[in-house]
């Protein structure tokens, strides 16, 4: 038997996020500063909120615990998580805490995030992907108004980072029928989009490979980015070196075109403070992602590929 969740609501595409009814009293969960945001409010034409935008990249669990220990007490009728991962992570983990519904309004598209139910939580500065069916969305809202003047870096990391679950997520042993049906799909669109610089399809893209890796898993490729985000890399820049070698490991379908997608960003070659031994440890005891790995992964097929990634460049 296959199993398949997805929000239990979802509005998307133009005005989606303008045209949407908000519960009063929602506290909004934001990584951006009041210039940005406030623009997004006043588009979004929310009333009754407050804002909380103090959230960091990888987010840790005791600054969740601190942000539910601040509004202890209010009555909140919404977590709205509007911005990027880390602020829809915060939100996943703080409505499972306290039982208060989640919106999750993305505005870099990439993570896909929205539509998961994955969380990824830094605890004792290591970050740690969670799975819990409490972290599904009760709205997604995606939305092409938020994606105009962002900068390139962060449209190249999310757009790489959406390509890399798509493609990942359908080779993934934990996929079927109708999870690999939404990867290709969402594949081809933000293959077209980001070949072709048609970037408003970009979020269209994004939420398709979030159903489907959603349902699935992402794999080796994810495994291996992880030593590199720990090390302050952008999580998106890390996955266009390391989805490549990844997929040319597991000999992929998607191993031609996702090279070709990391070449259009011209992303640059990765490096590693750490050995490739202890970088390969930290690796190994993430079983999320290796166990579904098409192909079994063992300790030294690990050290080859961090050693691909790091002293040749897999994208020339």
């Amino acid at each position: 038997m296959w199993k398949v969740m997805m929000p239990r609501k979802i509005a998307f595409g133009e005005n989606a996020a303008k045209e949407f009814q908000y519960p009063k009293n929602s506290l909004v969960i934001t990584t951006t500063t009041p210039d940005i945001y406030n623009k997004w409010l006043d588009y979004m034409g929310i009333k009754n909120y407050e804002v909380y935008d103090k959230v960091t990249p990888d987010p840790s669990i005791e600054a969740i615990e601190a942000i539910k220990k601040q509004y202890e007490g209010k009555e909140i009728g919404a977590y709205i998580g509007l911005g990027g991962g880390s602020s829809m992570d915060v939100c996943k983990y703080l409505s499972k805490l306290t039982g208060i519904p989640k919106i999750l309004i993305p505005t870099t598209f990439g993570t896909g995030a929205e539509m998961t139910t994955y969380a990824v939580i830094s605890f004792e500065h290591k970050k740690k992907l969670l799975q819990d069916e409490a972290f599904l969305a009760d709205a997604a809202i995606v939305d092409p108004y938020f994606l105009p003047g962002t900068p390139f870096n962060i449209l190249r990391n999310s757009a790489c980072d959406a390509a890399a679950q798509a493609s990942e997520g359908y080779d993934s042993k934990a996929g079927n029928p109708f999870t690999q049906f939404f990867c290709r799909e969402a594949f081809d669109i933000l293959y077209d989009a980001i070949m072709n610089d048609k970037h408003h399809m970009l979020p269209y893209g994004a939420m398709l490979s979030g159903i489907g890796f959603g349902n699935s898993s992402t794999t080796l490729g994810h495994a291996l980015s992880y030593v590199f985000s720990n090390e302050g890399v952008p999580h998106g820049y890390a996955l266009s070196s390391c989805t490549t070698v990844a997929h040319k490991f597991n000999k992929s379908p998607y191993y031609k075109r996702f090279k070709e997608i990391a070449q259009k960003f011209k992303f640059e070659p990765l490096k590693l403070k750490q050995p490739l031994d202890a970088a390969a440890d930290v690796i190994m005891p993430d079983r999320g992602h290796l166990d579904n790995n098409p192909i079994p992964v063992t300790k030294q097929d690990v050290v080859k590929c961090l050693d691909e990634i790091v002293n040749t460049n897999p994208l020339a």
